[in-house]
């Protein structure tokens, strides 16, 4: 019992950190770029990215944690899949209307659940279905203005979900299978998530914005607010990790709605943009399908640990449970071994 209270406060903190750091960036950047003029948004996630790296570097040379080698071939692939997928989302939203870009977006939850029903076997209950469409059809009325189609900005938008599905689902399943921590795995692909964007950065800004990054000019305001960008985004990549390895690639993307949610509040609150009954009402409908949503994760939950106490459950547990099911804190002896001889490779 004294694992299982730790662990679910883990979770919290994990959650709490999550929001506060993803809300904080959001206002710092849309400072950074609608009121500075530095529209530089692929090179800025770049950088944000090498700063996290180096401070993981620096943490790990101060033994705050310890590098667990992991094949290079599988860091490789997840870290370059993962920078593509943030290249895509930026050409989604540079080519599509906000309305569509945030369609996409709201496209990840479902996109995410079928892919983990065919190619893991994991099970979603009717309640939770029911809880995460509540969701999108509450953050799609508090976000969505406009829908505007072309083609390009079609197949881009479709190029991003299914990259961003994949790289979430294997943040939690390398974390699981090859048994790595989030700071383990964050600072083993950060290099190549922050090499290939700082590659591309330049290039897709200039496509999106006819701007080069390098003949901007720096002044002391915008160089500040890109230092704390920096600074806040090695909280959102930790958070990130942490949260799917913890919880779910589905819960994580609930939670980047209720962060939707927040900073629209946030926005008309404190740099006062224009908000209606209709963002309020979507509001509340979205904040209704994530209380629901928590509401029937934990119920199952207690189910399934009560099912795990009742006698003959376990053996049942090992040929049913999904793989990016929550963190089971009674793993077996013989397992953690079976994992441990896999080579640390999925690919």
């Amino acid at each position: 019992m004294g694992e299982m209270a730790g662990f679910q406060l883990g979770v919290i903190g994990a959650l709490f950190l999550s929001v506060a750091s993803s809300v904080s960036i959001v206002i710092c950047n849309k400072a950074l770029m609608s009121n500075l003029g530095f529209p530089f948004a692929t090179t800025l996630t770049s950088w944000h990215l090498m700063v996290t790296y180096c401070t993981l570097h620096v943490a790990h040379r101060l033994n705050f944690f310890e590098s667990k080698p992991i094949d290079m071939k599988t860091v490789i692939l997840f870290g370059i899949l993962n920078g593509i997928s943030i290249g895509f989302l930026n050409l989604s939203l540079g080519f599509n209307s906000i309305g569509f870009y945030q369609m996409t977006k709201l496209a990840i939850i479902p996109f995410t659940v079928l892919l983990e029903t065919i190619f893991l076997n994991k099970q979603f209950s009717q309640t939770i279905k029911f809880s995460l469409f509540l969701l999108l059809i509450g953050v799609g009325i508090a976000s969505i203005t406009d829908l505007q189609l072309n083609l390009v900005g079609t197949i881009l938008s479709i190029l991003a979900i299914i990259t961003t599905c994949v790289g979430q689902i294997l943040t939690n399943t390398i974390q699981k299978r090859l048994n790595v921590s989030s700071t383990q795995l964050l600072y083993q692909s950060a290099p190549f998530q922050a090499a290939i964007l700082f590659v591309s950065g330049p290039w897709l800004d200039q496509c999106l914005t006819k701007q080069n990054v390098f003949a901007y000019k720096y002044s002391p305001i915008v160089l500040g607010f890109i230092i704390l960008s920096c600074l806040i985004a090695v909280s959102v990549n930790f958070s990130t990790f942490l949260v799917i390895g913890k919880t779910s690639p589905v819960t994580y993307q609930v939670l980047g709605h209720l962060k939707t949610c927040l900073v629209l509040a946030f926005g008309y609150t404190l740099l006062h943009d224009p908000f209606t009954s209709r963002n309020i009402i979507g509001i509340l409908i979205a904040m209704l399908g994530m209380v629901l949503y928590s509401y029937f994760c934990t119920h199952e939950n207690k189910k399934k640990q009560l099912g795990e106490l009742s006698p003959g459950s376990q053996i049942k547990d090992k040929e049913s449970a999904p793989l990016l099911a929550g963190k089971n804190i009674g793993q077996d002896k013989d397992s953690h071994e079976v994992k441990k001889s896999a080579k640390d490779s999925l690919v």
